[in-house]
């Protein structure tokens, strides 16, 4: 039986950090920032492997934003954004909009102008959904568009010399 290590987009992008391996300008995003804990990277991460995604991710927003503010709650007891459990690909936009409530007040508590996320759905329903019903007036990012928005690059390499 083969063995094999299953890693996780935060692993990679820590492990790229720690080792220098890529270098990050917090400059480049000078907003205040938040982060939205995905269910599955957290609760249901942490119920199914018994480990939960909820340090790495603000860790690297650390090495890529100036100013970051947490929600209330956040990690296991963070509210779900409302487009969870594939929500946001089913026809409830209603309910999407009506649970995301929670997630737009979290937002707003923060003051953030920029909210990070690493769940496609979150994304979705953050920047699709809750800015237009709700008036949301903040930027959503990736977390991994966050870290190539901040890479530092070095002469030559933007052509890939």
């Amino acid at each position: 039986m083969r063995k094999f290590e299953v890693v996780t987009i935060f692993d990679v992008l820590l492990d790229y950090i720690h080792n220098g391996r890529i270098k990050l300008d917090k400059s480049v995003h000078p907003q205040l920032a938040t982060y939205h804990d995905p269910c599955n990277y957290g609760r249901k991460s942490l119920k199914t492997f018994g480990r939960g995604y909820f340090e790495e991710p603000r860790e690297i927003l650390r090495h890529c934003c100036e100013n970051f503010a947490e929600m209330y709650p956040n990690r296991e007891g963070n509210y779900c954004c409302g487009g969870g459990g594939g929500a946001w690909a089913l026809p409830y936009q209603e309910e999407r909009v009506f649970y995301g409530r929670f997630k737009e007040r979290q937002i707003r508590a923060t003051g953030a102008e920029l909210v990070v996320t690493s769940c496609h759905n979150c994304r979705d329903q953050i920047m699709k959904s809750l800015r237009k019903e709700y008036k949301l007036d903040v930027e959503v990012k990736y977390i991994w568009e966050l870290v190539s928005d901040a890479l530092i690059l070095e002469p030559g390499e933007e052509s890939g010399k």
